[in-house]
Order: structure tokens, then C-alpha cells, then sequence
């Protein structure tokens, strides 16, 4: 999916010497307008106010094609890598590994010819001395600020693609670090080689270097053992959130101000359990099965699957797109298994394992963890057997669902039995979805896991 590197031309006047027919004369002299791109941070999501610089693909003085990776950025949900549609010379960096710039915020300079890299040089230390005297706004969810023209030129655009992932090595014959993890790492006397990278693909990122470095000071110094827990965690520090986690946040904020309401339901699991164990070997997950359902049922109940965005009206969505939540390294995201009532359960469980593999690289594209129209959260295979769910902004339900266990229960003839149950709970947005409309959502749902013959055509 493609993104925008908003830049604007920087003009200049360099005196030469021959005067070539295209170019302006003016007496006898020549002037010949350097064109200096001002590199911005690109949106790469809706919701995207920032990014961070995982690391610098390309050091400056690189000459770049287009098509070349430059910059890896880290958004609200994923790494991605940026490529470049304009040759030129990375002239400058203006915001290094491991800081966060604004949106529209200028992140680097690309000079068209070599003659040019001072020049885009005083820039970039004109751009970094003006924005660390000048406060910067608070960010929103506004669209990504337009850069105002500069002597009246007129404004360019290069574009970006994102690519979904890069090699870390050459068959093992060398280890991929960032230009500032190479630097860092000659800096601390740090062997590349030993370090375990954690940035994409797992390419060796500044951070890695640091925290590896520290490892070897506190282990060559014998210094006061810390008090760690079991996970690794140091107790009584105090952590910022990352990109993923304020994001996260942000949403949670949002989400109060809907009115919410939930409903829960008891569905006895006994033939999805023994469909399940069927048909596992063939590579089907209970995820598949439960996101097949869900979206069998909301196809019989659109109204569940709506959504309200402007408090004003709301949209019938076309599309059922299941949204699964997936617990990942320092937050949570959402990987979307698009029209999955028309997809067999097959495909479904193919492309959940995809996502979740993307997910956990941090390598989901935005339209991958963006569209879901129907969440589920699934906590039981933790053991947990009920709980509630935070309704995701932008959509018209989110369900949770429980642990199937062993109940006693009794049956029609008025005999004790056992059956394996579980607990489902779906909040709801109440502006658009009522009780009545849950209920009937619930009991088709029930019947069709109670009866899962639909579920594997």
C-alpha cells in the first residue's frame, strides 16, 4: 500500500560560468535553482498524530533510486519500511534512531547533486535549531499537516511504498544493523555479531546495541544485583508508552464516550469441539471455526455488524470483516480476516496464521488491522471463562468469548447430563444496536455453533 513523503522544493542560486540554452539567463550570468526535498514524516495510518525512527536504511551521503528502502518508521501498529520515488542524495538526517517526530514533521533532506549537500545541510541545522526553540503543537487526529510553500515554488510530492519485509542477512554471511547501530556499536566496542536484533526482520537497531552493552558493563563491574522479576521486568521503574501502547490508550479513551451496553450467553460447544478435533489436522483453528460463525450469523443480522461514526446517523457495512484481537510484544492490535463469511474455513485459517505471523513481526499493512467491522477477544485459552471487552471505536459491537468447559446441566427428558459450554459477552453500541437485536444475534449464533454443519462449506 502506497503512502506519501510529503516535500517541498528548496530554492538557491548558484553562479556558473557557461550558459547552456535551457537554462535562465539573466545579464551574463547563469542561475540554476538547487532543488533540496524536504522529507516529511508520512501518515501511515488514519489514526497515525507520529512516528518513530526505527532505523535509517540508508547513512547520509547514499545516492538513492527510486524504489529504495530509506527509512524503517514505526507507526501506532507496525514497522514499515519507506521506500523513495525520487533519485537523489540523502543529504541530511534530521531525526535520529529511536526519536518520535509529528506527522508532516521534516525527518530528512535530499539533495539532487553533491553540489548541493552543504546546502541541504545548513538546512537541515536551520530545520533542527528552529523546531527545538519552538514549541511544538500537541498532536491530533487531524490529517497530516500541509508544508507551506517556500519562496513561493511550487510544492512536490515523492511517494512511499510500504514493503512488507527485508532480508536481515546474506545466508548468514553477514549481520544487517541500522547505520547508527554500526556506529554505536564501534562507539562501545560492542561485537555486532553477538547481538540479537530486534528491529524488522531482525535487523540490529541502536537500541539493541545499548541494552547489550549494558548488559556487558553491569556483568564486567560486579555491580549491586537489581530487583528483577521473573519476567525480566526491573520493579519500581518507570516505563513510557510506546507507539503501539498510546495508541492503544488513545482508543480506550475514545471508546468512553460511547454508550455501551452488554449481554452475555451460555452455548453448549460439544459439536464444535468434536468438528474442531476432526478437522485440526488439516491445519483449522478454533479461531477459524469461531471467526466462521460469528460472521455466518452477522450476515443473518446486519444491524451487528453497523457501525456509528458521526453520532448522526449509522452505515450497514458491506463487508463482514472479522477483527481478532492478538496480544502482541508491548501492546495489542487487531488483524482482520476480511469477508470471512464468504471465505471457507480452510482459506480462514491459512490467512490467520499469516496475519498473526505479520502481526507479531510487526509487519501488518494498515488495511490488514484497520477494517474490521466485528471484533472478537478470546481469552479461553487462557482458562478464563467470562469477561468483558472495550468496544473498539468506529464499530457497533465486540464480543468476548470464554473458555468452553465441562457443566452440569440439565437435559430435555429432565436427566442430569454433562456438556462442555462456554460464556460469550458482546458490548455494544447502544445508539445504534438494542437488546432485542443482541438476543437474536446470540441465538443464531448458538444454533449455528450447536449445529456446525455450515461451518466447513
Amino acid at each position: 500500500m502506497s503512502h506519501l513523503l510529503q516535500t517541498s522544493f528548496l530554492s538557491s542560486s548558484t553562479v556558473v560560468r557557461r550558459t547552456p540554452t535551457s537554462l535562465y539567463r539573466t545579464t551574463n550570468r547563469i542561475i540554476v535553482r538547487a532543488k533540496i526535498r524536504e522529507i516529511f514524516m508520512p501518515a501511515l495510518s488514519s489514526t497515525m498524530t507520529e512516528g518513530k525512527i526505527v532505523s535509517w536504511i540508508k547513512s547520509e551521503g547514499d545516492k538513492l533510486s527510486k524504489g529504495d528502502s530509506v527509512v524503517v518508521v514505526e507507526s501506532d501498529k507496525a514497522d514499515m519500511d519507506v521506500e523513495t520515488f525520487y533519485d537523489g542524495i540523502l543529504a541530511a538526517i534530521v531525526v535520529e534512531e529511536g526519536d518520535v517526530a509529528a506527522v508532516g514533521s521534516p525527518i530528512a533532506f535530499l539533495a539532487e547533486t553533491e553540489e548541493e549537500i552543504e546546502l541541504a545541510k545548513a538546512k537541515a541545522l536551520s530545520s533542527s535549531s528552529s523546531s527545538s526553540t519552538s514549541p511544538s503543537p500537541a498532536p491530533s487526529p487531524a490529517p497530516a499537516p500541509t508544508p507551506a510553500p517556500v519562496e513561493s515554488q511550487p510544492k512536490k510530492v515523492v511517494t512511499a511504498a510500504v514493503v512488507s519485509k527485508h532480508p536481515a542477512s546474506e545466508g548468514g554471511k553477514r549481520v544487517v544493523a541500522s547505520p547508527y547501530a554500526k556506529k554505536l556499536a564501534k562507539e562501545l566496542k560492542v561485537e555486532l555479531g553477538q547481538i540479537i536484533g530486534t528491529g524488522p526482520s531482525g535487523r540490529v537497531v541502536a537500541k539493541d546495541v545499548e541494552a547489550f552493552a549494558a548488559i556487558g558493563s553491569v556483568a564486567a563491574t560486579a555491580t549491586e544485583p537489581v530487583n528483577t522479576a521473573v519476567s525480566g521486568v526491573e520493579l519500581g521503574t518507570v516505563v513510557p508508552f510506546t507507539t503501539m501502547q498510546n495508541a492503544v490508550s488513545r482508543n480506550m479513551v475514545e471508546s468512553l464516550g460511547v454508550p455501551a451496553f452488554r449481554v452475555g450467553y451460555t452455548i453448549t460447544t460439544d459439536a464444535l469441539d468434536a468438528l474442531y478435533k476432526k478437522i485440526k489436522s488439516k491445519g483449522v483453528t478454533m479461531t477459524a471455526l469461531l471467526a466462521k460463525a460469528t460472521a455466518l450469523a452477522l450476515a443473518k443480522h446486519p444491524v451487528i455488524n453497523s457501525s456509528c461514526r458521526d453520532g448522526n446517523s449509522f452505515t450497514y457495512n458491506s463487508s463482514i470483516n472479522i477483527a481478532v484481537a492478538v496480544a502482541i510484544d508491548g501492546g495489542l492490535i487487531t488483524p482482520v480476516l476480511q469477508d470471512a463469511d464468504k471465505v471457507d474455513v480452510y482459506s480462514l485459517s491459512r490467512k490467520w496464521k499469516e496475519l498473526v505471523d505479520k502481526a507479531r513481526a510487526k509487519q501488518l499493512q494498515p488495511h490488514e488491522y484497520t477494517t474490521g467491522t466485528f471484533t472478537l477477544s478470546n481469552l479461553g485459552m487462557f482458562g478464563v471463562d467470562r469477561f468483558d471487552a472495550i468496544l473498539p471505536p468506529g464499530t457497533g459491537a465486540i464480543m468476548a468469548v470464554g473458555t468452553s468447559q465441562p457443566t452440569v446441566v440439565a437435559t430435555k427428558d429432565g436427566r442430569i447430563g454433562m456438556k462442555n459450554q462456554m460464556q460469550v459477552n458482546v458490548t455494544a453500541d447502544h445508539r445504534v444496536i438494542y437488546g432485542s437485536d443482541l438476543a437474536l444475534f446470540l441465538q443464531t449464533l448458538s444454533q449455528i455453533i450447536e449445529d456446525p454443519k455450515d461451518l466447513t462449506f
